[in-house]
């Protein structure tokens, strides 16, 4: 991964990251910044999991990358919800 692709994967990551929290149902127990920390966490590992798999370079914009980095957000974003919830239980 170039350095290039960590920048761009860091801006993806702050929309993903809010865009996961606008996907999940119900109030998410999370501040914005632990929101976006996953988004970006996310589209960093959806990247190398894109890469892995054979399709993070395809011509035009790689909407395969983009929906597994959202779905990684969602998942992370719910995770993290979950255990924050638990621990103010």
């Amino acid at each position: 991964m170039e350095i290039t692709g960590i920048f761009t994967a860091i801006i993806i990551g702050l929309i993903i990251g809010v865009l996961a929290r606008v996907i999940l149902p119900g109030r998410q127990n999370i501040q914005v910044w632990l929101t976006v920390v996953v988004g970006i966490a996310a589209a960093l590992i959806g990247t190398g999991v894109a890469a892995f798999a054979g399709y993070a370079h395809t011509p035009g914009i790689d909407w395969w990358e983009l929906i597994t980095q959202l779905v990684l957000a969602v998942v992370g974003v719910g995770l993290v919800s979950s255990m924050r919830s638990r621990k103010g239980s």
